[in-house]
């Protein structure tokens, strides 16, 4: 009873345990609780703040938003010249690798983390914040609430340091009136080196310790934060001073930070700066270049819309000064930014510069007669071409890279016209003098390719400071229905004409022309689709993306390449085809050999595209815009292209053949494979591309010719899909062929019981094995096949794609099946064998062993992986061979060291020579029965070498693309290469005729077959492995033939 009581008494304490520590486990990270206990303190150094701080009004809402409103991230911070720098940065990795010198990036981000309402006095109200500042060069920083503790961290290219505040939030009346924060901060400051020429010694050694520097802890810092009230054009900066209040021979002191910020994207901003804006807009429309080039404008209610949309985080295209001609600095700045080296080194080109478009906020309203205005602000930042992309459209610091922006936008014209402001101006925009004008465009041509393009001014025009500066956004065919639902964009062809030149230089009349014509087919419009359908699906025919190599016949020797082909039109689509947003239902139903435009006279389509290659050998080919014309017949696109130019003000000056700032002397030929017989016709596209200017021109180039790699049509693509399912069915076809034959074999056993102990194990246990590695691994069965994937959801028939699935269990039932059949044929030859030793008088030797098979077996197989290792490892050089060598990657590949690939796939041979056991154990036994039937190991053969036959039948280039995707075997695979799907059906069959053979012949007949003159190669016969009597083995397999009791009980045991 004792220790019943006592037992209990430690589980109720266990429990207890237990429950407490799920309890602090689940529950949530307990709150952080702020102590203000530096408020005395805090009040003494910010006397000067609360001097000129105002009453806190009870009605006044500011207060209770502080924490929601009061916070910025990713703004600038400058630390002035001085002696004492607040933190040390490792750019060694960035010089080793980069001759040019690259700054980081010196970026802050600010929280207050918590309000203290029950403190609160007459002007002010105590708080807690946290700041993180840093230096990078990897373009990611703290952009999110920071919990943690104040704490420096460096590692190569990044320092980053971050400090808890305690302080007060006042308001003032200055500057229009002000939310001020004045904290006293506390950290871990890196530690600098006292007496030394470089204050971070401790960094620059061979082998930084980044996980232990040297720190300091420091109270003594003061942070001045300075918030508008009201967030307008000139009054939009956050700014703030960071200083230490330690003595300059402090080892603790650093030199004083600035730091700045602007309004975030919820910020509420007031417009009301008609004054100012009325200098750069006034009258309205401004008439600039752009207003007469002949383009349509949106003029449209959804103007906000798609701004605010074509604007999100997207990068301009600054175009070059290519109309400038003075002086070099006038014509080499960056309108009215301020350059910094990297831009200058651009000579005017501004290659690689980019402008972001931020902080957008529009206001639209409609009047009446349907004439729409808006109120637009914003901010532009000109970001060098070595900047990180990500990290210049999170900034928001204001300087010399910035100018904000107010302005108006009306219907009657479709101009934005905005006055721009340079860095941090004062209450009366002194320094806004730069001029904005805004378009998007709804009809574009060859020159004219942009979604969205504006352009800088000044609006002093007798002493200009720069020269009119133009951006652009690049359109993009698959967006155009984010941006335009109800007006339909149109393209305008005008250079049809050059194209037709071109085609006749490039194609003439030639009997392979008419044999191509005649017998090949290109992509070309479908006669079963609707006109515009048919029109969308070519043009997704036509786009390319995929990596070249320079074509072998080309003179010049050019790198690899990844292209990118964007199909912009095709006759009069253009973009891509969605019924919701395009035409009319009319249009939808028309089938395309209808129209008027296609009938039989019309054989070519006039189409418009986007080129672009990568790598730096392609710098000045970075997007060519081409136009011309495309002939479904051949196959072929015979396409003027012009060149966004990068060079120096002055060379595109003077040329003075540029069309819009492009050299448009440029011929393309794009030549796509065929959509059928592609056994015969290599699926590779070419591509030409070649300068019309003479060799001393600065703006020629040597001539590009490109072949891709394999590509896919949407048909072929399909077509894969198709081809899965047919090799899905004749896999659960020859599946069900071997369990028949299987089941063959067991029928067989039943009535020829005195055959089965000669039924090799070491050969049923090679099947068993091929059935049970599927079933483990989830790999495919029968069929080399390298993924255990099923292929995934499909584009294009989710209902087939569910089909699939329906197979894949299928297979994997009939797999199941067939194993559990062979392991019942090896449970029958087991028990067989067990049964007959268990005879009296006991003559084990008698009894057949697969002891000596297996060792022999094992021995050639070993063998032979040896001899294929060595030959594979002589025709390739590689010791890493990537297994799935697809062009499109799937994100599941593996890599395989090269012993363990051939080894793979030597065990698929293993089992297609499954009768080599049976054929070593039938000479070891020397039999003279039929222990297999006819119909089990010819069946079994057959189904193990379909694959093989399949795979020798059928086209060469089936899928180049996904190597998973082959049902039945990897062609990639060396055992399923044209010698293999020779080689292996020969000796598999010549292994099932040896088999034959040895059961429809005695040993005594065989070996005197195999008798050459006085020599004989098979040893004399033997009587060890005579038939034991069939009433015995019956008695093994059938309880109770022989009515003896005792041996049937017997029988049982040994079950």
């Amino acid at each position: 009873m004792k220790i019943a009581s006592l037992a209990t008494f430690v589980w109720c304490v266990y429990g207890l345990l237990v429950l407490g520590s799920a309890k602090s486990y689940l529950s949530e990270e307990d709150p952080e609780i702020y102590k203000y206990d530096r408020i005395d303190e805090v009040k003494k150094e910010c006397a000067s703040v609360l001097s000129s701080a105002s009453e806190l009004r009870a009605e006044d809402n500011r207060v209770f938003s502080i924490e929601e409103e009061l916070f910025f991230v990713h703004g600038d911070w400058r630390q002035e010249a001085g002696k004492a720098p607040i933190m040390p940065f490792d750019d060694r990795d960035v010089l080793k690798s980069s001759s040019d010198v690259v700054d980081p990036l010196n970026l802050v981000s600010f929280w207050v983390m918590d309000v203290d309402h029950a403190h609160r006095s007459r002007k002010s109200v105590s708080v807690s914040g946290f700041l993180v500042m840093g230096m990078t060069l990897a373009g990611t920083f703290e952009n999110s609430r920071y919990h943690g503790s104040p704490q420096f961290r460096i590692w190569p290219s990044h320092s980053e340091l971050s400090i808890a505040f305690e302080g007060i939030y006042t308001e003032s009346k200055k500057n229009g009136g002000e939310r001020v924060l004045c904290l006293l901060g506390s950290t871990m400051l890196p530690s600098r080196e006292p007496n030394s020429m470089d204050p971070w010694e401790w960094v620059k050694v061979s082998i930084p310790r980044y996980d232990q520097p040297p720190l300091l802890q420091d109270d003594r810092i003061l942070f001045v934060l300075r918030f508008p009230k009201t967030f307008t054009l000139t009054n939009r900066a956050i700014q703030g001073e960071l200083r230490s209040l330690n003595p300059k021979s402090n080892p603790k002191y650093f030199d004083v930070i600035h730091i700045s910020s602007q309004l975030d994207k919820l910020a509420d901003y007031k417009f009301g700066s008609e004054k100012i804006v009325s200098k750069a807009c006034d009258p309205y429309p401004y008439q600039d270049s752009l207003m007469d080039g002949g383009i349509n404008i949106y003029k449209g209610f959804f103007f906000c819309e798609i701004l605010e949309e074509v604007t999100r985080d997207q990068a301009f295209t600054v175009v070059p000064n290519w109309r400038c001609n003075s002086t070099d600095a006038f014509c080499s700045k960056l309108g009215p930014f301020v350059s910094d080296k990297e831009i200058k080194a651009t000579d005017g080109g501004f290659k690689g510069v980019k402008l972001y478009m931020q902080n957008v906020k529009c206001e639209q309203k409609v009047s009446r007669g349907n004439v729409s205005s808006a109120r637009v602000s914003a901010l532009f930042r000109a970001v060098p071409p070595s900047e990180n992309q990500y990290a210049a459209a999170l900034r928001s610091g204001l300087g010399n890279m910035t100018v904000a922006a107010e302005g108006v936008w009306k219907s009657s014209s479709g101009q934005l016209c905005m006055v721009g402001c340079l860095g941090v101006v004062d209450a009366e925009g002194s320094g806004c003098d730069s001029r904005i004008c805004l378009y998007i465009p709804i009809s574009f041509s060859i020159k004219q390719r942009s979604i969205i393009f504006g352009s800088f001014s000044s609006t002093n025009k007798k002493n200009a400071s720069y020269f009119p500066l133009s951006f652009e956004k690049l359109v993009q065919p698959t967006e155009l229905w984010n941006y335009f639902k109800v007006s339909r964009p149109n393209y305008i062809y005008t250079k049809f004409v050059v194209a037709g030149t071109i085609l006749e230089e490039n194609e003439p009349f030639t009997f392979r022309t008419v044999i191509k014509k005649s017998f090949l087919q290109f992509p070309k419009l479908e006669d079963t689709e609707a006109f515009l359908v048919s029109l969308s699906l070519l043009s997704e025919d036509l786009t390319l993306h995929v990596s070249a190599f320079p074509d072998p016949s080309s003179s010049h020797s050019w790198p690899r390449t990844d292209v990118q082909l964007e199909i912009l039109s095709v006759g009069p689509l253009f973009g891509r085809y969605w019924s919701s947003h395009n035409g009319s239902t009319t249009d939808e139903e028309t089938p395309y050999h209808t129209k008027a435009e296609y009938t039989e006279k019309q054989l070519l389509l006039n189409v418009s595209a986007q080129l672009s290659l990568t790598g730096k050998d392609y710098g000045n080919f970075s997007m060519l815009f081409l136009e011309g014309l495309y002939d479904p017949h051949v196959g072929k696109m015979y396409l003027v292209g012009c060149r966004d130019v990068r060079a120096s003000w002055k060379i595109l000056f003077e040329s003075m053949d540029l069309e819009a700032g492009m050299d448009c002397l440029v011929e393309v030929v794009v030549s796509y494979p065929p959509t059928t017989t592609r056994w015969l016709v290599n699926p590779t596209a070419m591509i030409s591309i070649v300068s019309k200017r003479t060799e001393d021109d600065p703006l020629h180039f040597s001539t590009i010719k490109l072949e891709t790699f394999p590509i896919m049509y949407r048909k072929q693509r399909e077509d894969i899909l198709s081809h899965r399912g047919v090799e899905g069915i004749l896999r659960i076809l020859t599946l069900s062929l071997a369990i028949a034959c299987i089941l063959s074999q067991l029928f067989y056993i039943k009535h020829n019981l005195d055959y089965v102990p000669y039924i090799s194990l070491v050969m049923l246990g090679v099947q068993a094995l091929g059935y049970s590695l599927p079933l483990i691994t989830g790999a495919e069965a029968l069929f080399k096949r390298i993924s255990s994937e099923t292929y995934e959801t499909s584009s294009y028939d989710l209902e087939n794609n569910q089909w699939f699935h329906i197979m894949d269990y299928t297979v994997k039932l009939l797999v199941m099946v067939s194993f559990l059949l062979t392991l019942r044929l090896c449970q029958k030859v087991w028990k067989s064998r067990i049964r007959s030793l268990t005879r009296a008088p006991l003559e084990p030797h008698r009894v057949p062993s697969d002891k000596r098979v297996l060792l022999t077996t094992v021995t050639i197989h070993v063998i032979g992986y040896v001899i294929v290792l060595i030959i594979h490892s002589m025709t390739s050089s590689q010791g890493l061979i990537r297994v799935k060598s697809h062009l499109i990657s799937r994100g599941n590949s593996h890599m395989l060291r090269e012993w363990e690939s051939v080894l793979e796939e030597y065990v698929g041979l293993v089992q297609d020579f499954f009768l080599l056991p049976q054929i070593i154990g039938n000479f070891v036994w020397q039999i003279d029965c039929k222990p297999l039937r006819k119909l089990y190991f010819i069946g079994i053969t057959a189904v193990r070498l379909f694959p093989h036959f399949y795979d020798y039948i059928r086209a060469p280039v089936r899928n180049p693309y996904f190597a998973e995707d082959y049902e039945f075997v990897n062609p990639n695979l060396d055992f399923y290469s044209k010698f293999g799907d020779i080689a292996i059906p020969v000796t598999a069959i010549i292994l099932a005729i040896a088999v034959y053979i040895q059961q429809t012949w005695n040993y005594e007949k065989l070996s005197q077959t195999l008798t050459l003159g006085h020599y004989k190669l098979l040893p004399l016969g033997s009587r060890m492995y005579e038939r034991l009597p069939s009433q015995i083995v019956e008695a093994e397999l059938v309880s109770g033939v022989n009515g003896n009791v005792a041996h049937e009980k017997e029988s049982n045991d040994v079950e």
